[in-house]
């Protein structure tokens, strides 16, 4: 399973994560406070992240905000009391992959946990290889993972902001249908103007994107009332 770090001040809880975590198959480190936690994260490996906001010394936004600089692929679960609105996107505005408040359910903790690692394993940006079998090794779609372009082919495609968080979704997730719910989440956690979207906007994005990345091997499907997929067609 995967070696977690859990950053949690309450010493009985932070004891009941490690244990209801270790009993799933997961190796599990613990921190006290947000100064261990960073230490922590930067003398070893981890492969996911349970964190607290309200710690002492560092405070949870500002350990998750530190760690995105050097670990921005480390899959990370915020887990606290804070339950209002404006921490939920605070909480993904910094970074955070899930968010959980307590008090929780432990099946459903270890259920996102689980999503949450297996969605991290899925192909890197401008790894994944879109071309249809026996079409050679050039991949037919690469999206760059650090600015708002891909290519399709040898063409460059110039992407807005929400196009290429889109993109990236639903290119990581490709084959498996996206919800509505999904991209709004990861536009929010990206730019934090979601919200402020009118809900048929999603079609327009959809739309340009279709029409930028035209090509018979590759096809953005709507999903009648569940959402988007990726997917190769026969060309």
């Amino acid at each position: 399973m995967a070696h977690l770090l859990i950053v949690e001040d309450d010493e009985l809880l932070r004891d009941a994560l490690g244990s209801l975590l270790g009993q799933a198959g997961h190796q599990v480190s613990m921190a006290p406070d947000g100064e261990s936690a960073l230490a922590q994260l930067h003398d070893s490996r981890f492969e996911g992240v349970v964190l607290d906001l309200g710690l002492p010394r560092i405070d949870g936004l500002t350990v998750l905000q530190r760690l995105r600089v050097q670990l921005p692929t480390l899959p990370v679960l915020i887990l606290t009391a804070r339950d209002g609105v404006e921490d939920r996107v605070a909480g993904l505005n910094a970074g955070a992959d899930d968010y959980l408040t307590k008090p929780f359910n432990g099946d459903e903790l270890k259920a996102r946990l689980q999503s949450m690692l297996r969605r991290s394993k899925l192909p890197a940006f401008g790894q994944a290889d879109l071309s249809p079998v026996g079409a050679g090794r050039r991949p037919l779609l690469r999206v760059d993972a650090g600015m708002p372009r891909a290519w399709l082919q040898d063409d460059m495609v110039e992407l807005t902001q929400r196009e290429w968080e889109l993109l990236a979704l639903l290119f990581r997730r490709q084959g498996q249908v996206v919800s509505r719910e999904d991209v709004f989440a990861a536009w929010q956690s990206g730019s934090g103007e979601a919200g402020a979207l009118a809900s048929n906007a999603l079609e327009v994005y959809v739309h340009r994107l279709r029409r930028k990345l035209a090509h018979p091997a590759l096809h953005i499907r709507n999903i009648r009332g569940l959402g988007y997929m990726m997917e190769l067609g026969a060309g």
